[in-house]
């Protein structure tokens, strides 16, 4: 017996979902001079979506993307998601990513977020959002 449509289990299930967005987005990121490193890494308490780092950039820079998709945005935008809890772990996550790989403090360092809005993941829109949010050190 399949679950009553909207009830999260008709179709896919939201993992799913958000796994083929994440391969969209780092397609869309590739084509746009990123070449990923690593995907769906949990690290100190938090997942990391992509780790890309820019090919065309003048200084070695190493980018956490957190990708967000949603079906519609009558709850408001996807990226209005990442609140300041959201982004302290993502934070830890990539500042342990970055010693786990002798990178800390030799690399330029962004945060950036991806959004995919749509029912459609395969062909929502999708927003860059480079340098989305900071870290305090």
């Amino acid at each position: 017996m399949s679950a009553p449509p909207g009830a999260g289990g008709d179709d896919e299930s939201t993992r799913a979902r958000g796994l083929r967005v994440e391969a969209r987005v780092a397609e869309f990121l590739a084509a746009r001079g990123c070449r990923r490193l690593a995907s769906n890494v949990t690290l100190a308490g938090a997942e990391l979506d992509l780790v890309v780092e820019l090919d065309d950039a003048a200084e070695r820079t190493i980018v956490f993307v957190e990708v967000r998709s949603r079906a519609d945005d009558r709850s408001g935008h996807a990226v209005e998601t990442i609140g300041a809890e959201k982004q302290r772990r993502i934070i830890r996550a990539a500042t342990a990513w970055l010693v786990a790989h002798d990178l800390w403090e030799r690399v330029a360092v962004r945060f950036d977020v991806v959004t995919v809005t749509g029912e459609d993941p395969d062909a929502a829109p999708i927003e860059w959002w480079p340098a989305a949010f900071e870290s305090d050190g």
